[in-house]
């Protein structure tokens, strides 16, 4: 199963039997939706860019620092945050080492395995960004609210 099929295979379960028609409103509600989605992805873009990472790191490092429970991620667990391919995320992971963001270290309980830290530049970088991350979606949080999906 590649990274991103279990999580597909699981919204097409949630699907009613038979769906409601879709209306003019809900198709205006759920493009307001992705256009909201997409602007505040592009100020993330833009933003990551300007302070002189990619929009990957970003999301690797956010990715690695909120793992649940722990201050460290596996490849294939990145991936599947990520929804990217495995080798991908290997890529991403040699380039964001060689940038001083990142750190391979081998998994103690399972010398196959490859554990994935932030460095102490990337703990400052990731902590700057998150917090403009999220003082741009408090100012955004009424946008955020999809409205009109439930009613005709």
């Amino acid at each position: 199963m590649t990274a991103g099929t279990r999580e597909t295979a699981c919204y097409k379960s949630r699907m009613p039997a038979k769906p409601a028609p879709i209306t003019k409103r809900h198709y205006e509600a759920l493009a307001n939706f992705r256009y909201r989605v997409r602007k505040f992805l592009r100020y993330s873009e833009e933003l990551t860019r300007e302070h002189g990472i990619t929009p990957l790191q970003y999301q690797l490092m956010l990715h690695i620092k909120g793992y649940p429970g722990r201050e460290w991620a596996q490849i294939g667990e990145l991936a599947e945050r990520m929804q990217a391919q495995h080798h991908g995320v290997v890529s991403l992971v040699t380039r964001s080492e060689k940038a001083g963001l990142v750190r391979r270290e081998v998994d103690p309980d399972d010398r196959r395995a490859v554990r994935v830290r932030l460095t102490a530049d990337g703990e400052r970088s990731l902590r700057r960004l998150a917090q403009l991350h999220r003082d741009e979606l408090l100012k955004l949080r009424e946008e955020f609210v999809v409205r009109d999906l439930d009613s005709d």
